[in-house]
């Protein structure tokens, strides 16, 4: 079982490098901003880790409780979500979800939300397993040109 933690700037390289070979994309300035800004940061940001019984990173999640976007009461918000392909099916990712509810619960809030890419029926299951469904908001883009 994973023991679940808040982040801190010496869990940058194992979230680097998780973040490097889910994505292919090295993104170490991110990761290290987000790190600066949601961990130890203010108690509506949240970045947590989930630690195998060995110290190794088995994933992390970010997230930050919001208000009055488009005319919205506080929610949860999840930013982001990765677990090590090789620990997944374990629980990882669940621990994960679940504290970060809890937080944003302590925190006043009963509504969780995120964004995700409809193509990606990994995180949407996952998502969906944890109970999550289609929310009231229609998201929207539009190509600069």
């Amino acid at each position: 079982m994973a023991t679940i933690r808040s982040a801190e700037p010496a869990d940058l390289p194992a979230i680097t490098n998780l973040d490097h070979r889910l994505t292919g994309a090295a993104k170490a300035a991110y990761w290290q901003g987000m790190l600066e800004r949601y961990a130890g940061g203010p108690a509506d940001r949240l970045f947590l880790v989930a630690e195998t019984p060995r110290g190794v990173l088995a994933g992390f999640i970010v997230g930050e409780v919001r208000a009055w976007e488009f005319g919205q009461p506080a929610a949860g918000w999840v930013f982001a979500i990765q677990v090590d392909p090789k620990l997944r099916l374990k629980g990882a990712g669940s621990a994960l979800f679940s504290a970060l509810c809890a937080r944003f619960k302590e925190r006043g809030v009963s509504r969780v939300r995120t964004l995700v890419d409809r193509k990606d029926h990994l995180i949407l299951s996952f998502f969906r397993a944890q109970g999550m469904v289609a929310g009231p908001s229609l998201q929207l883009d539009m190509d600069l040109p």
